[in-house]
């Protein structure tokens, strides 16, 4: 009896855990500005949905071998999660809603992104000239504006940039 009232506890135990709510937006933006400041970088906010095929294209491609260190050298890169369906309302940060709403990428799609410096000002944002959003840039065209934003914002030199740009284009 004492084995199956252990069990049951650490069942409930493990639950309540699995339903733990996800860290506050405005906690995980702190963290970024504090790291950047440390770091001389910029932060980059990446606002992403568990259903959103291209935002797992983007995270894909920044997380590739060839790009990574070249994110991490230049960025403090900052994900919050928004516009869950409703069963997955729970991967939500609390109040990433509102800074999509501040970044005015609320009616934009996702992903959604902006460079901000370490105190919060706006450097880019992932608008192109049209006032479209770019998302994951992948076309010759929206992977132009994309680099041209992080040269705007980074130490990235050229042929850095090209091999991002090789990174985000589709291959036919």
């Amino acid at each position: 009896m004492k084995l199956k009232s252990v069990i049951i506890c650490l069942l409930l135990l493990g639950s309540l855990t699995s339903m733990k709510a996800q860290e506050q937006a405005s906690v995980i933006i702190e963290k970024a500005y504090t790291q950047a400041k440390r770091e001389n970088k910029k932060v980059f906010v990446m606002f992403h949905a568990s259903w959103c095929g291209w935002c797992k294209k983007m995270d894909k491609a920044m997380e590739s071998d060839a790009c990574k260190s070249l994110f991490n050298d230049n960025y403090v890169i900052a994900h919050l999660t928004v516009q869950e369906s409703p069963k997955n309302q729970n991967l939500e940060n609390p109040g990433g809603e509102d800074y999509l709403k501040r970044f005015k990428g609320d009616r934009a799609g996702l992903p959604f992104w902006v460079i901000l410096d370490s105190s919060g000002n706006v450097l880019a944002d992932s608008f192109n000239v049209k006032n479209e959003n770019l998302g994951c840039p992948s076309t010759p065209p929206e992977v132009t504006e994309f680099t041209a934003k992080l040269k705007k914002t980074s130490k990235l030199n050229d042929k850095q940039l090209a091999v991002i740009a090789k990174e985000f284009t589709i291959k036919k």
